[in-house]
């Protein structure tokens, strides 16, 4: 136990063991809340005992072990001198208030050549299956290194390219505020970043790597260029990341890319109210990890500029650019016999070409304390384009074709201002521009003479029935204008409580037209005039949305307790005009809000939430005339829809304990859907053709992820488990049916983390899938053990290996299975090495397929997507 010279205890004291022998740190320990610790020696050794503490004088002590456990009672005295706490080794962990801070070296055997490597080895931190970095449960939403914003934080880029033996220390900022005035007036409890701090030497030049590689497979030769630049010093910081090869590699993919907001926040979030622009993206066939031949390029750079200390100047550049080649099968088995939709079966051979670029530029300026703006323009450009052929059992062959050009810019406007202690003013402002035009033409064999699967549907579109095919494009301009602001006004009544005062303002203007043409065997032009939708075809759309808002917020602390009241009000007008019509919707609606947070705990948290938040849908689902996302998926709007209404629970737990080394994490949410925009469907054949409504049946969702994670010396244990359960009303062929789906999933997991010896890592996900569909259930058993193996041999060959096997049991007695096996092995001189040559191995089993299995609200879908043959590379890598 530590305690100081008034017999207090102190938690987050530091104790590290030091060998006499060896002069090596053998062992280290955290005090908990009652100041006690533990720490694990060898028998029948001399080790020098250092307690440390902030503000307090180092206490060193030399003890002999034996076979027989010891009890210890350290008392610390005050240090006189405003000197740091005396630490001759680094401890592996410290905690300095909120912040975490993990020595790099103390987590690393060898085998780690980038960030993430560290990171998958740190108690506490995860990378998930999309790549994102969490930190207690928390997905980490800013990465910087030494300080500076990693092109604005995006953290796959930096776990994935920052060398590993360039990293000293990784600092968890927890409760991390980005504007220093609002730290102590804003709740922070779920906005966790990481600090990289690189190690002596690396500022002032260059570092990195360099990957150039060759290799074979059945079809083509391969090839990698991998170039990862760094630059740091105290006045500028320059990045540059380069991918380019043919082996399946992606960098980054087109949802990371798509997502990738530069920072940007969006000033409403917490206002209540959730405004759609809509998604008219391409639907790609496949995942860029999927896929037959991939060719790859990506180029990016980031800046940032420091000429006085009190201006920033920063930016990035992206260009991301992909070639792929597809092929899937596919079966769906509709559950309701009822609803006579046929069983169809598949084949889809796509080609995919996307290209697309981000250019962001930040400025930030910050005289004094009290003053700090802050400006943000980033600018996206894409030109995608994608061909499927398919194969249908019902509808025959089909092909399609789609193009999509889109152009945003977004910038973004903050100034912060501190009045005096007591009053702080906040603006925050958002201006984005959208222009999207997807463009979409798809052809169906027709013959003539009989009756086919499609002519129906032909008839309903008012296309000639006569032509050997119906060839048919849609264009369609989406074209949005949305500014969003607010005014915050902080006023701090004491030292446990402040008023918060927020006026804000969202104004949206989006523009929708469509036509349709069917091209004639003659080369002539048809306009049709369907037979559904009271004959309206094209859309002509302008829908106009406006909230106002007044919030206000009380904050205030009692004692363990944070509770945190607001209020909103809110006059919302929304007016949309089509076919000579002018529908308006004006209204006014309070929306409730409340937090509370109990701080058990230095470490140890329970936070309940509430919030009412009102929903809006996008011009696609407002405009009335066609719109044809598929030749077997068609759609038309209602020009008056309404908001949907959700009340939303949350309960969060969340407990890090250094003295045992355990993390517990733990969230489940409900939400109540009430006047919920649900979907009117009917089929001919397998063609559905759908318009929207607001439903009176409440849709409910509720979900629950707990992680339990404990480290036993150098063996580390996880047990991750999630629930979901979903009810939701689904209307098809005029019948409405509720659809209840339920998911859990378990996955536990072995790790070791030893210095020397070989590590691996041991995982099991099992997963139930259950679906009531109306009368149709469904359930799917998924069942994947992986391994991960790593060893540093002779200190220059590092072998890795993976792999993983996926068994799926479809409920009737039948099941599926695949593999994927990969494997390296590297060769360096030594850790300091400027060269290394590496052998890299992936699809080993030369697996030419995976298959997946779901289910949604009225069908079953088994797949089997083909994926790149066994591929062999040989690679050499110079670290500068």
């Amino acid at each position: 136990m530590v305690r100081d010279s008034l017999n207090n205890p102190l938690e987050l004291a530091n104790i590290i063991a030091i060998n006499q022998a060896t002069n090596a740190m053998t062992s280290y320990g955290i005090t908990n809340d009652s100041g006690t610790f533990q720490i694990q020696l060898e028998n029948n050794g001399t080790f020098q005992i250092q307690v440390s503490y902030v503000g307090m004088k180092t206490l060193k002590e030399v003890i002999t072990t034996t076979t027989e456990d010891i009890y210890k009672e350290f008392t610390l005295s005050p240090e006189n001198a405003l000197e740091g706490v005396e630490l001759v080794y680094d401890m592996p962990v410290q905690i300095k208030g909120d912040t975490l801070i993990y020595n790099a070296d103390s987590f690393q055997d060898g085998t780690e050549r980038k960030l993430e490597d560290v990171l998958e080895k740190l108690p506490g931190v995860e990378i998930n299956e999309d790549g994102q970095i969490e930190v207690e449960g928390k997905v980490v939403n800013k990465l910087m290194v030494n300080g500076k914003d990693f092109f604005d934080g995006d953290t796959k880029l930096a776990s994935k390219n920052i060398p590993s033996k360039a990293v000293d220390k990784i600092q968890v900022l927890r409760n991390y505020a980005e504007v220093g005035q609002l730290r102590n007036v804003r709740n922070n409890q779920d906005n966790v970043a990481l600090n990289i701090k690189l190690k002596e030497g690396k500022e002032n030049f260059w570092f990195g790597d360099i990957t150039a590689g060759a290799g074979a497979s059945p079809d083509d030769a391969l090839y990698v260029l991998q170039p990862k630049l760094f630059y740091y010093s105290p006045k500028y910081t320059i990045n540059f990341i380069g991918d380019f090869n043919n082996t399946g590699e992606v960098a980054l993919n087109r949802r990371d890319i798509r997502n990738f907001s530069g920072g940007f926040r969006v000033p409403s979030s917490n206002s209540g109210t959730d405004l759609s622009l809509g998604n008219n993206d391409l639907n790609f066939l496949t995942d860029q990890n999927n896929t037959l031949e991939i060719e790859s390029k990506l180029a990016t750079a980031n800046f940032s500029y420091s000429p006085t200390a009190a201006l920033d100047i920063s930016g990035f550049l992206i260009y991301s650019s992909s070639r792929i080649l597809s092929r899937e099968t596919s079966f769906i088995q509709y559950t309701d016999p009822d609803l006579g939709i046929p069983d169809e079966a598949t084949e889809q051979l796509g080609r995919e070409r996307s290209e697309e670029g981000l250019l962001k530029l930040s400025a930030s300026f910050q005289p004094n304390f009290n003053n700090q703006l802050d400006y943000d323009v980033l600018a996206r450009l894409s030109d995608d384009r994608q061909t499927q052929l398919v194969a249908s059992s019902v509808l025959g062959n089909t092909s399609r074709r789609d193009d999509f050009t889109p152009v945003s810019i977004r910038q973004n406007l903050n100034y912060y201002y501190t009045l005096n202690e007591n009053n702080i003013f906040a603006l925050e402002a958002q201006h984005l521009v959208k222009d999207e035009d997807p463009f979409y033409n798809a052809i169906v064999i027709n013959t003539p003479d009989t009756t086919d699967a499609f002519d129906a549907t032909a008839e309903a579109l008012g296309f000639d029935s006569t032509q050997a095919e119906y060839n048919y494009d849609q264009n369609r301009r989406v074209r949005s204008n949305q500014l969003d602001a607010k005014l915050d006004y902080y006023n701090i009544l004491n030292k446990k409580s402040n008023l918060n005062v927020t006026l804000g303002v969202i104004l949206s203007r989006q523009e929708f037209n469509s036509s349709i043409f069917q091209f004639l065997d003659d080369d002539g032009v048809l306009a049709p005039t369907p037979t559904i939708n009271e004959g309206r075809a094209e859309n002509d759309t302008e829908y106009n949305f406006s909230d106002f808002y007044l919030g206000v917020r009380y904050r205030v602390k009692m004692g363990k307790f944070t509770l945190t009241p607001g209020l909103s009000a809110h006059v919302y007008g929304n007016q949309n005009t089509q076919f000579g019509v002018t529908f308006e919707d004006n209204f006014f609606r309070l929306l409730p809000e409340f937090e509370s947070r109990i701080d058990l705990k230095k470490s140890e948290s329970l936070t309940l939430r509430y919030t009412m938040r009102n929903t809006f849908t996008d011009v696609t689902r407002i405009a009335e005339g066609l719109v044809l996302n598929n030749f077997n998926n068609i759609q038309f709007g209602e020009s008056e829809l309404e908001n949907a209404l959700s009340h939303n629970i949350s309960l969060l737990y969340n407990s890090f304990n250094l003295f045992n080394y355990t993390n517990v994490f733990a969230r489940a949410a409900y939400s109540n859907n009430i006047d919920q925009i649900r979907s009117l469907t009917d089929f001919e054949n397998v063609i559905r053709t759908g318009t929207f409504f607001n439903s009176s049946f409440a849709d409910e969702t509720l979900s629950f992820f707990g992680r339990v994670q404990r480290t036993f010396g150098k063996i580390q244990g996880t047990l991750n488990a999630s629930f979901n359960y979903s009810k939701i009303n689904q209307f098809i062929q005029g019948q409405r049916s509720l659809n209840e789906g339920f998911t859990q999933t378990y996955t536990p997991g072995i790790r070791t983390n030893f210095k020397v010896a070989p590590n691996v890592t041991f995982r099991y996900r099992y997963s139930i899938t259950n679906n009531n569909q109306g009368g149709g259930e469904t359930r799917f058993v998924t069942n994947a053990p992986s391994v991960d193996f790593d060893a540093y041999i002779w200190k220059s060959v590092t072998l890795r290996s993976n792999y993983t096997f996926t068994n799926q049991d479809l409920g009737d007695g039948n099941s599926q299975s695949f593999q994927n096996w990969d494997a390296s092995l590297a060769y360096r001189k030594d850790r300091d090495a400027k060269w290394e040559y590496e052998i890299r191995a992936t699809n080993i089993l030369d697996i030419d397929a995976q298959v997946r299995n779901s289910a949604n609200d009225i069908s079953v879908f088994t797949s089997e997507t083909f994926i790149q043959p066994r591929f062999l590379t040989f690679r050499i890598i110079y670290t500068l």
